[in-house]
């Protein structure tokens, strides 16, 4: 963009067939006198007149490009956009070595050079048709599927499957398909000539438009629905397990524990419903139960904001789930509690206004970082400006006073990093400064470098001048860099942080578990030795700059509902007068108020089972018999001692309550099984240890299932089960 027009004329004269003679031949204008050392593409050298000749056909540039002539600086821009995609497909071509691949390729190379000719907009036609190809979509589909299996579950669990399912659609929209070619071994004529017309919508609508902007960009969970995904789920799944067992000890616990025990779990039961052939999930009017605590955050929501814009769940028809619930009498009681507590959160909101106006210190209780600084910038001694150099347009004097004082700060605060470095990144048109101004003079900033396309920005440089630090100006600094981000529609930092950094960039919610794939920032933000990467994602419904004192202000109003709910349960009862009359003990649920707290008397001793009868030495020896059996049983290898430590160093990480055929022999000897429920809770977590750590697709937990049906075969032969 901060080229000059002649240069934007000589770059599409490249690309410009020659218009002077009908006869000419010439698809493009060739510099007579070309560079030795071409310049980079954001540093022009020498402009070619337009009465320059082409090298090739000897006329003048002028006849290339004569229909330009009337052509905007901003149409310029967008075809110089198609030129730079143009020459990433012409390197794909020679690079791909996929003849099916290779000419998709080189056909939207093609119609990319057409619309620099034409002054179009590319749009891919033929037999491949439009977007979406299938009703319902891929996406749609697995929403269903959640909806179907886990509406039943708690919430936390129900969560849980939801994130698994937004996790898989991710891998899906980022998946690099394989070739039809790859393909053939596996694959009948009718399946691969199908698979061959879905690789080509793909490539056209959603892996190359990743990379080539001025192509119209799709995800592919949207467009495609379940004839493409059987297609694919097979080798997907087993290429997602191998790539997260190979990545496992670079996780967190969490995250390990998600993607390698639930995780598989979860491809398992959708697999079930991508080749059942009654599956309800791909009916196009499927209508899932939306699970009761996401209907009452919605309702919540909906009564948070009366003007209605928010998001209805993403089941089956609104007014439908309206008229099946205002029947029931469990939703009018609980619209009646909701009314009631709106007003108790009213009536208390307005008590902690009226208490504020009073005398009160000059900070709350437990004051968060930033509200020093918020103070101040309401009483007008802070201000924040984001400011940039430019080489298109003049900058202001103010402008250029406020970069040189914080490439000082810069310079001061980070001592190892070279100063002709910041000067460089500070000045450079590409990259924004979001200065923090105190008394006229900036105190600190951050320098940063937003890639829009990708989605993210990358924090280069963040200081605060050192006898203005501690006074929580960082905190509001960076809370003031994501507001700003996210009215821009960015909601993602990067950044290197070093030692010293680490913590500050922690407590404002960066993190080395990073939310972006690496096929998205790869090749875009600048390395550093001994640093450490680190991101954060924005959340666009908060407003960062007041989160802490929304936050401050919803503990408040939960103390006070708490205060008042235990103001109406508390109550005093009498003392009990039964002891004066010489009874000695009275039962637990007889003393008054202990039901109501919520006490179930427990079982008498008499209820218990036969089975703590059953006499010592025949209990032994049944158990003896049943444990040698497991023992020996075909798929019992991997139970017959402990996990060894050195041979897998995360197991104990994982599982803490380990169990084994030798543990369990020991026990026996040991008389600790007293009954047989012992010996069953046992073999459960044996059982239970095996297939928590392994995928379904391993061996262990094959053996741990054909283990666990021999076992309860066993109970039944005698006479336990």
């Amino acid at each position: 963009r901060a080229w000059p027009a002649e240069k934007k004329i000589e770059k599409l004269g490249i690309y410009s067939s020659c218009k002077a003679d009908e006869n000419c031949k010439c698809n493009g204008w060739k510099n007579p006198n070309p560079p030795s050392n071409p310049p980079k593409p954001d540093a022009p050298g020498q402009v070619s007149s337009l009465d320059d000749p082409c090298r090739g056909c000897e006329h003048k540039l002028k006849d290339h490009v004569s229909h330009l002539e009337t052509v905007g600086n901003e149409e310029l821009d967008r075809l110089l956009g198609i030129v730079v995609d143009v020459e990433n497909l012409f390197m794909c071509v020679h690079k791909e070595e996929d003849s099916d691949t290779k000419q998709v390729y080189f056909y939207l190379f093609k119609l990319l050079r057409k619309c620099i000719l034409q002054l179009s907009k590319p749009e891919v036609e033929g037999p491949l048709g439009k977007p979406p190809y299938e009703k319902p979509s891929i996406a749609k589909g697995v929403t269903n599927f959640v909806l179907h299996k886990f509406t039943h579950l708690p919430p936390k669990e129900w969560q849980m499957m939801y994130d698994l399912a937004k996790m898989f659609l991710h891998c899906l929209n980022h998946w690099k398909l394989e070739t039809p070619s790859t393909r053939k071994q596996y694959m009948s004529q009718e399946e691969l000539a199908a698979y061959k017309v879905n690789y080509t919508r793909w490539l056209c609508f959603c892996h190359v438009p990743a990379f080539c902007d001025s192509l119209p960009h799709f995800d592919t969970t949207l467009i495609f629905g379940r004839t493409f995904l059987k297609s694919v789920f097979q080798t997907m799944r087993k290429q997602l397990l191998d790539k997260f067992k190979a990545e496992k000890d670079k996780m967190p616990p969490e995250k390990r524990t998600l993607v390698l025990t639930h995780f598989p779990r979860f491809l398992t039961l959708l697999e079930e419903e991508i080749y059942s052939v009654n599956s309800p999930i791909w009916d196009p009017n499927f209508t899932g139960k939306t699970p009761a605590h996401v209907l009452a955050a919605v309702q919540a929501q909906a009564a948070a904001d009366p003007t209605g814009s928010q998001i209805a769940p993403a089941s089956g028809k609104k007014r439908q789930l309206e008229d099946d619930t205002s029947n029931q009498p469990d939703m009018k009681r609980r619209r009646s509690e909701d009314e009631n507590l709106d007003e108790a959160v009213a009536e208390i909101v307005a008590e902690i206004e009226n208490s504020k106006q009073g005398a009160q210190s000059m900070f709350p209780e437990h004051a968060p970082r930033d509200e020093a600084a918020k103070v101040e910038e309401k009483k007008g001694l802070l201000e924040f400006h984001c400011i940039a150099n430019s080489l298109t347009e003049k900058v202001s004097r103010q402008t250029m006073l406020w970069l040189i004082a914080l490439q000082n700060v810069f310079s001061h605060q980070l001592p190892r990093m070279p100063k002709e470095y910041i000067t460089r990144l500070v000045f450079d048109p590409k990259h924004k400064n979001l200065a923090l101004v105190k008394n006229g003079k900036p105190i600190g900033g951050i320098c940063f470098r937003m890639f829009a396309a990708q989605g993210f920005s990358e924090i280069v440089f963040c200081a605060v001048t050192s006898n203005e630090q501690v006074k929580g100006y960082g905190t509001h600094l960076m809370n003031h860099l994501k507001d700003f981000h996210i009215k821009n529609g960015i909601h993602h930092f990067l950044t290197f942080a070093d030692e010293f950094a680490v913590g500050y960039f922690k407590k404002q919610g960066f993190s080395k578990d990073l939310k972006l794939p690496k096929s998205v920032y790869g090749g875009y933000i600048k390395e550093y030795e001994g640093a450490t990467l680190m991101g954060c994602e924005l959340n666009p419904k908060i407003v960062y700059v007041e989160f802490t004192a929304v936050v401050r202000k919803q503990k408040e109003i939960l103390k006070k509902l708490v205060e008042r709910r235990q103001a109406e349960i508390r109550k005093v009862h009498a003392g009990l007068t039964c002891f004066r009359d010489g009874i000695t003990e009275v039962p637990v649920e007889s003393i008054p108020g202990i039901l109501e707290t919520g006490y179930t008397p427990p079982q008498s001793k008499a209820t218990r089972s036969s089975e703590e009868r059953v006499d010592p030495e025949i209990l032994y020896n049944t158990l003896k018999t049943i444990l040698q059996s497991c023992k020996t049983y075909q798929y019992s290898w991997p139970f017959q001692s402990p996990v060894d430590r050195k041979a897998v160093p995360d197991y104990y990480d994982h599982i803490k309550f380990p169990m084994d055929f030798k543990t369990m022999t020991d026990r026996l000897k040991a008389n600790y099984y007293v009954n047989k429920r012992l010996f069953v809770a046992d073999m459960k977590r044996m059982v239970s240890n095996c297939k928590a750590y392994n995928s379904p697709d391993t061996e262990y937990y094959n053996c741990a299932t054909n283990l666990e049906k021999f076992f309860n075969n066993k109970l039944r032969d005698h006479n336990l089960a």
